[in-house]
């Protein structure tokens, strides 16, 4: 009991809860950025436009089969072999942007499918040119049916920096690690606090996702 208390003692605490900060600012970035790119990915691949369609869809197959932990390296160790260097915040944002935005891209894509052609149609006989359509009638409504889905892969999002630490960036898995490291006793304690604060962070944005499911029901 006196190791449990030393591992979560006042220091220890607010560096973890330091390297939670880090965690949720990396999420929040990443789930604003993913999202815009992933609308317009899914966008470009709803509309079907000859030949862009495709190769937006065969660059985003190519993202979504690649492993989070090599766009993470490959991010951090190659691009400033190209004059690109970006601090580990940064890189882990961008790696976790892309590689978010070609999961939710389908999740977008398969959203604007699921909306009746009628829609389309009956917008369109108002007068409404296809971009107006898509802004006004059909998106509002594919984001209705896509925030259950949208909001499970950021919840995803949300775990996946944990690989991060892999390139040292000190999120909440990396400063559990380095608490740890300084006595084999404090790992029971720190790994059930580090549960309980990833489950906080996932849990409310599952009730998130309820309230929202509720509201547009």
């Amino acid at each position: 009991m006196n190791d449990f208390f030393a591992a979560l003692s006042a220091d220890n605490l607010s560096y973890l809860l330091q390297g939670l900060g880090i965690t949720v600012g990396v999420s929040v970035f990443s789930i604003i950025i993913s999202l815009i790119i992933g609308s317009f990915v899914g966008i470009a691949m709803f509309e079907k436009i000859p030949y862009f369609s495709s190769l937006i869809g065969t660059l985003n197959n190519i993202v979504r089969n690649l492993p989070l932990l090599l766009i993470i390296f490959f991010t951090y160790f190659s691009l400033p072999q190209v004059g690109i260097r970006l601090p580990v915040f940064w890189s882990t944002v961008v790696a976790m942007s892309f590689f978010e935005a070609a999961m939710l891209s389908e999740i977008i894509r398969g959203g604007l499918e699921s909306i009746d052609k009628g829609q389309f149609e009956g917008a369109r006989s108002t007068g409404m040119s296809n971009k107006q359509t898509m802004i006004y009638v059909i998106l509002p409504q594919a984001y209705k049916k896509m925030i259950p889905p949208l909001i499970s892969q950021l919840i995803s999002l949300v775990k996946d920096t944990s690989l991060a630490s892999g390139i040292v960036l000190a999120d909440l898995t990396y400063r559990g690690q380095v608490v740890y490291a300084q006595n084999s006793h404090y790992i029971v304690p720190i790994l059930i606090f580090m549960t309980f604060a990833y489950f906080v962070v996932n849990y409310l944005l599952s009730l998130l996702a309820k309230y929202f499911d509720r509201r547009l029901a």
